[in-house]
């Protein structure tokens, strides 16, 4: 059978829980069996570049050491992504390359709700190698870590965040700028109207079409 394999470079499981939770979308019988799996030796959130570096080995690794027909990078900072495509003979992706070509099919300009203001500077890097600053609308912080997604009030200020993105920076479609939020996605839609990517969901979908068009090579 056909299988993806998706990996949350940080070590915590409830992380990972949810990111497998938000892809049962995706599976169907007779298609790619999508495995979750959780990097151990990895920070519990990946909030810095610091952590970012940290984990780049390590995933290229844990590729290494199992079998797939494509690689999925949990987490919003791509970390590892270059390396992995350069050492893989596979497709891999990365969640937020991933969530800014979904996004700028879905409108003309896209907001980002990151978790802290941190992590801003490493999504601009990211926008402008990618050449998508002109669909760019904002990209504001919750001010919420990685392991404090499941708190109390985390859809209120997800919500509230958004709301500033669409009435303030003029975004026509969210993106949530953390693998961990992929389970608030129906709900932020449900509240704002807009359309909103979960990354996650964006690269797996992706590996699911490049597999399907016969594309096994890394991309």
């Amino acid at each position: 059978m056909t299988r993806i394999l998706v990996l949350n470079p940080n070590s915590s499981v409830g992380v990972t829980r949810d990111m497998d939770a938000a892809l049962d979308l995706l599976r169907s019988p007779g298609g790619p069996a999508i495995v979750c799996e959780t990097l151990s030796e990895g920070p519990p959130g990946i909030e810095t570049q610091q952590h970012v570096e940290s984990v780049v080995l390590p995933i290229a690794r844990h590729f290494a050491d199992r079998e797939a027909d494509a690689y999925v990078i949990g987490c919003f900072s791509d970390p590892g992504l270059a390396l992995a495509r350069e050492n893989l003979a596979k497709p891999v992706l990365g969640i937020a390359e991933s969530a800014f070509h979904v996004a700028i099919g879905l409108g003309q300009r896209f907001g980002i709700v990151a978790i802290k203001q941190g992590s801003i500077p490493r999504h601009m890097r990211h926008v402008r190698s990618l050449g998508f600053e002109s669909r760019l609308a904002g990209d504001r912080p919750l001010g919420v870590g990685v392991t404090e997604m499941s708190g109390e009030g985390v859809i209120d200020r997800i919500v509230a965040v958004g709301r500033e993105l669409r009435d303030r920076d003029g975004a026509d479609v969210l993106i949530l700028g953390c693998a961990s939020m992929g389970g608030y996605r129906t709900a932020v839609e449900d509240a704002l109207g807009l359309p909103v990517v979960d990354p996650t969901q964006a690269a797996v979908a992706r590996a699911i079409a490049l597999l399907s068009l016969g594309y096994r090579k890394a991309v």
